[in-house]
């Protein structure tokens, strides 16, 4: 990568404020400087974050030395209008006590959000990230709102469950997860992250940067994704899954059973599809040392050409 790139100025970024009912939502904005309203540009990203921590740390995280830490940097210097929302529970999102933080509430503030982007920016539809539990609730909220999704990305994605050893240990501990309950958090957690499947693979100063962004904002975090990744699944049919996918999965990713994408991927009916195996990638893909290929692999699905013939 040049030093050109390196010493590219960080695109200012802009919060903005949405309801899902009374539920008070906070989206973070990053576009080109002609990325205004009317202007033309490549896609709307919109990128949904996982179980552990808000938007701003996953997706939009500043490391000195790192370019492109943040990947809505990176696709703003592609050209793109990017967009992401904490979600109930999460973040300066409303965490009022009780809340559940489930999937399918998280599909719905994923809704809450678009009508907000929609009406701010004239964007029709978007270019959907999701990673973790992201991919649950924006696989769901493809299969809510398919005129809404042009592109779906599901990073770290699970689908019925079977071989994640990551599920498995958690189900140990579902006593500790009560239904509106948070766990709590700090630093030594967000390391454990990197240290579960294959240590090594992503470096101490982004871990640590990392974890200072999430317990910047939040010390727990609702219980609600992951009761529903341990007793729920399957949460998604691939069969209501009509708008090109790609599945993103980690060579090392324990979250993630192989057999599992596989067989999802297989039931997923548009043949405009993809499955992306990540060399040298754990969990947390947009952290890791090989970030740029994931970032790579995202931004060439969502750069892809539309197929010109699609059979008979």
């Amino acid at each position: 990568m040049s030093t050109n790139t390196a010493l590219k100025p960080t695109p200012r970024g802009d919060e903005h404020w949405t309801k899902n009912g009374d539920a008070e939502l906070f989206l973070w904005r990053k576009a080109p400087e002609a990325g205004a309203k009317g202007a033309s540009i490549p896609g709307t990203v919109l990128f949904v974050h996982g179980s552990s921590m808000a938007s701003q740390p996953t997706f939009d995280l500043q490391v000195p030395g790192r370019p492109y830490s943040s990947a809505m940097d990176y696709f703003v210097d592609k050209g793109f209008e990017t967009w992401t929302v904490d979600l109930r529970g999460y973040g300066r999102s409303d965490k009022r006590p009780g809340t559940q933080a489930t999937i399918a509430e998280g599909a719905e503030d994923l809704t809450a959000a678009t009508d907000y982007i929609m009406n701010e920016t004239g964007a029709t539809d978007f270019l959907v990230y999701g990673i973790s539990s992201g991919a649950l609730r924006a696989a769901t909220f493809a299969q809510n709102h398919p005129e809404r999704v042009k592109r779906l990305a599901l990073d770290a994605f699970v689908w019925t469950g079977e071989g994640s050893h990551t599920l498995d240990n958690r189900r140990k501990k579902l006593p500790d997860f009560p239904v509106g309950g948070r766990r709590p958090i700090d630093k030594a957690f967000v390391y454990s992250i990197f240290n579960r499947d294959h240590p090594g693979t992503a470096e101490d100063k982004v871990i640590e940067a990392f974890a200072d962004a999430i317990t910047s904002l939040d010390d727990s975090m609702p219980n609600g994704t992951y009761i529903d990744m341990c007793t729920r699944l399957p949460l998604i049919d691939p069969a209501k899954i009509t708008v090109p996918t790609l599945v993103m999965r980690g060579e090392y990713d324990g979250i993630a059973g192989f057999d599992d994408l596989i067989e999802f991927f297989k039931k997923l009916p548009n043949s405009d599809k993809q499955f992306a195996v990540m060399p040298g990638i754990s969990h947390a893909s947009f952290q890791q040392k090989n970030y740029m290929l994931v970032y790579h692999i995202l931004h060439a699905f969502f750069t892809q050409p539309e197929p010109l013939y699609r059979g008979e």
